[in-house]
């Protein structure tokens, strides 16, 4: 009878490890390019949360996950689709989270990622665009649409008092589609815009675009941006020329890196980035500190994007994208018991107990329409070289 037990148990326990597996997820952001300041702190929050799952033992039998990065360099779409066909066909990930700008996300979606079956969580492509794109099921964004940042910021511009502005914006998915919605959103609520001008990133000069934005003129610079590439610049020619004094940052120009570039001169100036005061946000700064992560923006929504593809596998009992696509609404909303940073382990004993849970994460989340953000924002106000926060809406 003994040695029948000990065989029961000999068997039970190869059965588990063979389902034990190592999961493979691509963590697809420009780790070069004109965001690379933020990509840092947002990878490694993805990575904090993976890191957890496999810490608790409790995904899939015991399965653990390995993050690969791929540079998207947020900007050149061939060196995205290469580099996230590399990841699935080499190093075998089974989906991705990212990626972060807007075109790059779109052409892996359209590309790589509907071509071979593979779910994409982007934490911050932002681009309307992408809410209406040919996705099979397999696209979500944990950021909210700049459909619904162009309102916030048309929001704060009136209750500033601000009359008539000057917009300038990247030459990409996501300048164009961040400022239409910002004219659209401002305009119909009867303010001016003088100018909606495009710019190129990589230019070592701006004085021309400055020219022509100054003599439309405005009291404020909208600059829908990124903060380490031509919006950064165009701020500083504004301001070398006294052109501006006062600018409006979406969110690819929220970061540490810009007020401490450009110095007192961009205080008073203000801005919007995805955030929320929730109690999840509050316990995922702690944690991120006590593990030496410096956060940034969309470090929160990386955190969650990362466990959204975990736990829905759990619920699909398959790390098959196929598979546990249609689970990612239905762990990131209600009904079920509420989940928040750090306990991740407890979500994925849940959902193996049949019982329902409900993904509130570190960024309030909640999916609406085809998988992405219902939307919430931290005002921004640059206070002595820094970003500090105004208020959420």
């Amino acid at each position: 009878m003994k040695k029948l037990i000990l065989a029961l148990a000999a068997t039970s326990m190869m059965t588990s490890a063979a389902f034990a597996e190592e999961i493979k997820i691509g963590t697809i952001l420009g780790y070069t390019g004109p965001i690379e300041s933020l990509t840092g702190p947002m990878a490694d929050s993805a990575e904090m949360a993976m890191k957890e799952v496999t810490e608790s033992g409790k995904l899939l039998d015991g399965s653990t996950v390995t993050s690969v990065r791929g540079d998207s360099t947020c900007v050149d779409s061939a060196a995205a689709t290469a580099a996230a066909e590399r990841l699935i066909t080499s190093d075998k990930v089974v989906a991705i989270m990212g990626a972060d700008c807007s075109g790059v996300t779109g052409a892996i979606l359209q590309n790589v990622a509907r071509a071979n079956g593979i779910v994409m969580v982007s934490p911050s492509a932002t681009s309307p665009a992408l809410s209406t794109a040919e996705d099979d099921g397999l696209f979500f964004r944990t950021a909210p649409s700049d459909a619904r940042q162009g309102k916030v910021i048309s929001d704060i511009l009136n209750d500033k008092g601000v009359k008539s502005v000057a917009i300038t914006y990247t030459n990409n998915d996501y300048g164009k589609g961040l400022a239409e919605s910002i004219q659209k959103n401002y305009e119909a609520t009867g303010g001016k815009v003088t100018i909606s001008a495009a710019h190129e990133d990589g230019k070592g000069d701006y004085s021309a675009e400055v020219g022509a934005l100054a003599q439309a003129g405005g009291e404020v610079l909208i600059v829908a941006g990124y903060l380490d590439q031509g919006g950064k610049g165009v701020i500083q020619a504004s301001l070398d020329s006294g052109a501006f004094d006062t600018f409006v940052l979406p969110d690819g120009m929220i970061g540490d890196s810009l007020p401490l570039a450009i110095g007192d001169a961009l205080n008073g100036s203000y801005g919007t980035v995805p955030g929320t005061d929730s109690k999840g946000a509050e316990i995922f700064d702690t944690m991120a500190k006590e593990k030496g992560i410096k956060t940034d923006a969309f470090s929160a929504e990386s955190y969650d994007a990362a466990a959204l593809i975990m736990l829905a596998m759990q619920a699909a009992k398959s790390s098959n994208s196929n598979d546990f696509k249609d689970k990612i609404m239905d762990v990131a909303n209600a009904p079920g018991e509420e989940i928040l940073p750090g306990e991740l382990g407890k979500a994925l004993d849940l959902i193996a107990a049949g019982k329902d849970i409900d993904y509130v994460g570190a960024t309030a989340v909640e999916l609406i329409g085809g998988g992405e953000s219902a939307g919430n924002y931290r005002e921004i106000l640059v206070d002595g070289q820094k970003n500090t926060t105004a208020k959420f809406r």
